[in-house]
């Protein structure tokens, strides 16, 4: 059984911790239209996620999925085209001035490639999934995105005579001694 959140409607930490639980979200027509002006698409006509939460150290962890459509511009033939999304996400959250979270202090901090990413810290005492969605979104995005079928022609390259062009056109002659 997942529970429905509201778009933008933060949880507190006595909220968040204690038990799994699953949440469904779903970006209203206002938060879609301000998403799409944030990441410069030209509309967004969906953007859901389930995510399902779980007591971790002090804070907890984030694992959802996502589902959204948006119309881009391809960045070949400049035309619309819908890019549908859909991806996974894993995130951890503590709060703020946990241990579990790395130093901010301006310390050496060694990063694995290999391992999970750090936490994150909370800005108060509550977490927006909402905002961890945004994010999650942005980053599955296609960087470069190409309508399909779209393919690159590289232009003609202009022909530039060189004064010297008829000289070199010329056949070799042999040298005078």
């Amino acid at each position: 059984m997942s529970d429905r959140l509201g778009w933008g409607q933060a949880l507190s930490w006595p909220e968040l911790q204690g038990r799994e639980r699953t949440v469904v979200l779903e970006a209203n027509g206002d938060a879609r239209l301000a998403i799409a002006k944030a990441l410069d698409l030209e509309s967004l006509s969906r953007l859901s996620a389930v995510v399902t939460l779980r007591p971790w150290l002090d804070g907890v962890a984030i694992d959802g999925r996502l589902n959204a459509a948006a119309i881009r511009l391809c960045g070949l033939t400049l035309e619309p085209f819908e890019e549908v999304v859909t991806d996974a996400f894993r995130l951890r959250v503590a709060p703020r001035g946990s241990p579990n979270v790395p130093s901010q202090d301006g310390t050496e901090v060694v990063i694995d490639l290999d391992a999970d990413d750090p936490p994150e810290e909370a800005d108060g005492d509550t977490v927006d999934l909402s905002a961890y969605l945004v994010e999650a979104f942005a980053l599955a995005l296609d960087p470069f995105p190409r309508k399909p079928g779209a393919v690159f022609v590289a232009p003609e390259e202009p022909v530039v005579l060189s004064p010297f062009a008829a000289l070199k056109a010329l056949p070799d002659r042999p040298k005078r001694p």
